[in-house]
């Protein structure tokens, strides 16, 4: 299982590095192209899709491994024991989150379905799933997250 996870992780990285790249060729191919009074309109498409899925990946990355941001100017005063209470506490309402929006993503892709880009066969659903399978992979981060920290929680309470 540990195997498996390590795999999804390491390919979440390579899709969104590789999605990132060809974001800014893209864009930066647009540009050029604009310059020379060239209009290619399925460039921008292009990015707008890989800009959802480059976000959205890229935000299950940094949950994952712990860079975003965070504020702990209200817990860093209470005692260790509320500190862990409140940590595992605020990672069950972003798992509860987190299911929320998978339910409404899959219902937005549902729904739109039928619409494509104006200047590409590619159906407007496929940036909403973008929002569905980050949010499935945060799922899992945070089951792990909630999984690790009852278990930092329960032997520093058996060393007591």
């Amino acid at each position: 299982m540990k195997k498996l996870y390590r795999l999804l992780c390491k390919a979440e990285v390579i899709v969104c590095g590789t999605g990132f790249i060809f974001l800014v060729a893209f864009v930066f191919m647009s540009a050029i192209l604009r310059f020379f009074r060239v209009s290619m309109a399925w460039n921008i498409d292009i990015a707008m899709l890989l800009l959802a899925w480059t976000a959205f990946l890229g935000a299950d990355i940094a949950w994952r491994s712990g860079q975003l941001v965070g504020i702990d100017l209200v817990t860093r005063n209470l005692p260790r024991f509320l500190q862990k209470i409140v940590e595992i506490l605020l990672y069950v309402i972003i798992f509860c989150a987190l299911i929320l929006i998978v339910g409404s993503g899959i219902k937005l892709a549902v729904a739109e379905r039928l619409r494509t880009y104006q200047s590409i066969p590619v159906p407007y659903s496929m940036v909403t799933l973008s929002l569905v399978a980050a949010a499935l992979s945060m799922l899992l981060s945070t089951i792990l997250k909630i999984r690790r920290a009852i278990i930092r929680f329960n032997e520093k309470e058996a060393a007591k």
